[in-house]
């Protein structure tokens, strides 16, 4: 750990550490009171800080960070800080973390848990993506259960806050093994697993096999959360029911959407599903997401640029549609996202989605 990194730890008497402590067992409490909360799974340019409170304010009851990689944080990364920031309104939150190095692993969640103090830490077992997997990061690390271990006992060692795991259900269908890998998991001090029911080299395509998130859940003795094709409230209970999960995770379901985890939470319960979003609200919480973005990134037209991805989802959907994202997506500040939005609506006074 760099000597800058150590200047901005507290000592071991005072700071975060004691607030913490009555924080971090809530989180587990509820997943084990029957109630199923929902979270917003950790997506990389997705779910930052101000995509994490909207969907807060919608109903998703835990929210996780984009993943960051511990080699960054322990390096006192400008990137990584950045993603490594957060609001008190986005709690219950945890920080995601990956790496391939127990040691460089227990550093960057020691540093994390001490500076930042989020209600837990996650390890990403998960991440498919070709840049990560080639470093023996994510779902790279599931080709080595014992360093799957190692890892998990080297992050639970270095910080009272609980340690979970997200992880797929394999590196590919040779070593297809949820159950396993799990089991491994668990015995390697996780306190909580959330199983998304695909291979890495299942990618994102296919159907994610949720009898094996049933099977985890009957075999483990921590909670489970599930997660994979979750896009409407209706596959949220579903989900719960035909597996058992003590929680949902919620990823590419909410994309230009935070009022699923409204839906989610009415089938859940078993109430009436709500109105969906008019026009209007669905341009205003866009609006609102943009602005937030800005702010928090500190450089308005990067932000836009990397908005526009949010544009196309928030517009998806809409009657003439492909026409108005073509226009979004040559967009460079703000003011022409609005201006683009109302031309939009004086064009199309009708209500709502095709």
């Amino acid at each position: 750990m760099t000597p800058g990194l150590r200047a901005l730890l507290p000592s071991r008497a005072e700071g975060p550490r004691a607030s913490f402590r009555t924080m971090a067992p809530n989180v587990l409490a509820w997943l084990s009171d029957g109630s199923t909360p929902l979270y917003l799974a950790p997506q990389a340019g997705v779910s930052e800080s101000p995509f994490r409170r909207l969907c807060r304010r919608f109903g998703a009851d835990v929210v996780v960070s984009e993943f960051v990689s511990a080699a960054g944080i322990v390096r006192d990364s400008p990137r990584s800080r950045g993603y490594l920031r957060f609001d008190d309104a986005e709690r219950p939150i945890g920080i995601q973390i990956f790496g391939a190095e127990p040691a460089t692993m227990a550093d960057a969640a020691a540093l994390v848990a001490e500076v930042y103090a989020p209600d837990f830490i996650d390890i990403n077992f998960g991440c498919p993506v070709k840049k990560v997997v080639k470093r023996n990061g994510g779902s790279g690390c599931l080709r080595d259960l014992d360093l799957v271990e190692r890892i998990i006992r080297a992050v639970d060692a270095a910080t009272p806050l609980p340690t979970t795991v997200k992880i797929r259900s394999g590196f590919d269908e040779a070593t297809r093994d949820p159950v396993g890998i799990a089991l491994r998991c668990q015995d390697a001090g996780a306190r909580a697993l959330c199983l998304h029911a695909r291979t890495r080299a299942d990618m994102y395509g296919g159907h994610a096999r949720w009898s094996e998130i049933a099977a985890v859940t009957n075999a483990l003795e921590i909670p489970v959360i599930g997660n994979g094709d979750v896009v409407t409230g209706e596959d949220a209970r579903r989900m719960r029911d035909e597996t058992g999960c003590a929680a949902v995770m919620i990823a590419r379901g909410s994309h230009g959407d935070p009022w699923i985890f409204q839906r989610a939470r009415a089938a859940l319960d078993g109430l009436p599903a709500p109105a969906e979003p008019d026009v209007d609200e669905r341009f205003a919480v866009c609006l609102e997401h943009a602005r937030n973005a800005i702010e928090f990134e500190n450089d308005s037209k990067r932000a836009i640029i990397d908005f526009r991805k949010h544009l196309g989802w928030y517009t998806k959907g809409l009657p003439d549609g492909r026409r108005l994202r073509t226009e979004l997506f040559q967009a460079t500040s703000l003011e022409d996202v609005e201006e683009m939005l109302a031309r939009y609506r004086l064009e199309q006074p009708a209500p709502a989605y095709a």
